[in-house]
């Protein structure tokens, strides 16, 4: 007897952009440039690099750094603890909003993230070390490395 052979899977209906027009936004995989796509795409393609980069799923919140060593911004999935950099492979703190503080550098003016409960925050730009916390008078020390 012979055994009946399964119907073909049927082929993913194409694509079609929303109708409003909503657009989303990724970090390029390969070259770390910016990508813009429409709401719904499973992946981008990069004009600049050719790579392609896979979206994340619908409803998975994104959040963005800086990286430390080479201050490229950075995009991971919200609650991770930490990001390595694929550029200079710094591994970065990843901190939500409700952790960190922030200070202008005492010497370049940066402006700087620290973690809550910090007592200083070195400076990545000129390594200037400025004192944060309760005191309201903050003493600041050039740090060498």
């Amino acid at each position: 007897m012979p055994v009946p052979l399964a119907p073909y899977p049927t082929p993913p209906a194409p694509y079609t952009p929303p109708a409003n027009g909503a657009q989303s936004q990724l970090v390029c995989s390969g070259c770390r440039n910016l990508l813009v796509y429409p709401v719904g795409a499973t992946s981008v393609c990069c004009a600049v690099c050719n790579a392609v980069t896979p979206v994340p799923p619908p409803g998975t919140e994104m959040a963005q750094l800086v990286c430390g060593g080479c201050h490229t911004l950075l995009m991971y999935i919200r609650g991770a603890t930490s990001v390595q950099c694929s550029c200079c492979h710094t591994v970065n703190l990843a901190l939500e909003a409700n952790q960190v503080a922030h200070v202008n550098c005492g010497n370049c003016r940066m402006l700087l993230m620290y973690q809550y409960g910090a007592r200083s925050v070195k400076c990545a730009v000129c390594n200037f070390v400025t004192s944060v916390g309760a005191s309201a008078s903050t003493t600041e020390q050039k740090f060498s490395t």
